[in-house]
């Protein structure tokens, strides 16, 4: 494999992982800290939206 492909592949293996570990910390935040997690994944995946919360849940 070309080593374009490996940094490529690399590249998106990171950018997931740092996606899962915000997505994990923005269940729990609240004010300050949450507008900080929503603009670094916003800046990860500018296409991103936040899943609507059950109706259930507050």
């Amino acid at each position: 494999m070309s080593v374009e492909r490996q940094i490529e592949l690399r590249r998106r293996y990171h950018r997931k992982k740092k996606m899962r570990q915000l997505k994990t910390k923005l269940e729990t935040a609240t004010g300050e800290v949450r507008d900080k997690i929503l603009y670094k994944i916003k800046r990860l995946s500018p296409f991103w939206t936040e899943p609507a919360k059950p109706e259930g849940e507050k």
